[in-house]
């Protein structure tokens, strides 16, 4: 009797921004034909939130020797971006006098290299019977059965799929609905809306909510729309992202240490280390930039409390030290400080305060104060982050999968649970066989799952475990 040729697997990915894109390019590039299906409303892949961005000041925050999406290739942006100097392309970068790795590059440049090795990866596919579809739609839910996932789109149609995975990288704080019951977002300023801020006053007098680097964005939106008034920061810690520099390479301290296990501990060593690199006259970043080929470990074998304790105590030091600043926002915090235009206090964020007339107030309680204050200004910007607790996010994919049970929080109500290859964890305690996730989902299994090489090396092994499923059936 002929043999019947196996049926392609039929994969639906849910987003399409860089998580997405880069399982679909490590899914077209292996062995075997299949379906893919990318859900994703915007009219390009490869972009998603982050690599939108169409201003040239909203840059990366690694520089391009750091930002490959070939996780075997750590030269592979810096090559692409040296193609694309010699092609005329960002003719900005060529009065920089650095080497082509050291380039922050523009984040919409940076989608323009992944929407390119997205193409190639389909060139390659389709020789092999692959195929990739852009679904321009909203997921709206799921469902799971013995057979097969089903998708609902918000335009009422329904994908059905061998197996489905959650790419649908993060919700910023500033553009979902979880802020709803206090109106903030009703009333504030997208942080990259370069247009709207045109808008104000030039001196107008701007509130922040929030210190990191969607602050350092919405300051370069603003300096960009050509505002010249005061600003005035407010975070629980009032801490400033460091500026991203250049170290020389550190030995793997923590590679001679597999007992360091609790946050103390990685502290104090850490602190030792950055104290022997500055009195050899090196950067502290040198010692730190070795620390996070060891996060995802020393994460999941940490305790809930000792989670907690590093949540609680390290964590804004950590954001402010590890997720640092690319120079050009750095320069431009510089002198917005040294001008006395920028005010950053240590306060936390109480509510919208009752105003008449036009402008906006907020209630700040200042860190060390008991009362509460009201401050007043012409506009406001919410740049408090992310928001990585599903409970929270007022949008029907998450809400719908909580509530079907097909997913439960993660570790501190961070993202989603999972086992070590992406399986969702769903209320039964199982995990699926259907439904997957990468990405800032799993924010809560590997704590840094947002970065470039994070999610690069997370799409590729995704990848192959989905074509061992596929060999199993």
């Amino acid at each position: 009797m002929p043999v019947t040729p196996k049926v392609a697997q039929n994969i639906l990915i849910i987003g399409g921004g860089l998580s997405g894109s880069l399982l679909a390019i490590q899914l077209l590039r292996l062995p075997g034909a299949r379906r893919l299906r990318i859900i994703e409303r915007r009219s390009e892949l490869g972009r998603g939130e982050a690599y939108s961005a169409s201003e040239l000041g909203h840059t990366l925050n690694g520089n391009a020797a750091r930002m490959s999406v070939e996780p075997d290739d750590p030269n592979d942006l810096t090559e692409w971006l040296e193609g694309w100097l010699g092609q005329g392309g960002w003719p900005q970068a060529h009065g920089q006098a650095v080497p082509t790795a050291e380039l922050f590059v523009p984040r919409g440049y940076f989608g323009d290299y992944v929407r390119q090795r997205l193409a190639e990866a389909v060139a390659q596919g389709a020789g092999q019977g692959s195929t990739l579809e852009h679904v321009r739609a909203d997921a709206v839910d799921v469902r799971c059965s013995a057979e097969g996932v089903e998708v609902d789109l918000a335009d009422r149609r329904t994908l059905t799929a061998d197996l489905a995975v959650l790419a649908t990288g993060m919700y910023a704080a500033a553009r979902t609905a979880q802020q709803s019951t206090s109106g903030l977002n009703q009333v504030a300023i997208d942080p990259w809306d370069v247009a709207a801020m045109a808008d104000l006053p030039t001196d107008a007098r701007v509130l922040i909510i929030g210190s990191g680097l969607t602050m350092v964005d919405a300051l370069v939106s603003l300096d960009q729309a050509g505002h010249r008034g005061p600003i005035e920061v407010y975070s629980r810690h009032g801490l400033l992202p460091h500026v991203r520099r250049q170290p020389p390479a550190w030995p793997d301290f923590l590679a001679a240490a597999p007992a360091l296990a609790t946050p103390l501990q990685l502290s104090r060593a850490l602190r030792a280390q950055c104290r022997l690199a500055q009195a050899a006259g090196i950067d502290w970043q040198a010692p730190l930039d070795t620390v996070r080929v060891h996060i995802g470990r020393l994460w999941s074998q940490a305790s809930e409390r000792h989670k907690r304790q590093f949540v609680r105590h390290l964590r804004p030091w950590w954001e402010s030290h590890h997720h640092r600043s690319p120079p050009q926002g750095a320069a431009l915090i510089e002198r917005l400080l040294g001008g006395g235009r920028l005010h950053v206090q240590a306060g936390a964020y109480r509510g919208l305060s009752a105003k008449q007339g036009t402008g906006v107030a907020i209630d700040v309680q200042l860190r060390g104060h008991c009362q509460v204050c009201r401050r007043e200004g012409h506009a406001l910007i919410n740049s408090s982050g992310i928001e990585y607790d599903w409970r929270r996010v007022r949008q029907p994919l998450p809400q719908q999968l909580l509530a079907r049970g097909l997913v439960q929080p993660g570790p501190l109500a961070l993202g989603v649970l999972a086992d070590t290859h992406g399986a969702l964890i769903g209320s039964d305690g199982r995990a699926s066989h259907r439904l997957f996730a990468l990405g800032p989902p799993l924010r809560g299994m590997w704590w840094e799952s947002t970065a470039v090489t994070d999610v690069a090396l997370q799409a590729k092994a995704l990848a192959r475990h989905l074509l061992r499923l596929d060999h199993d059936e």
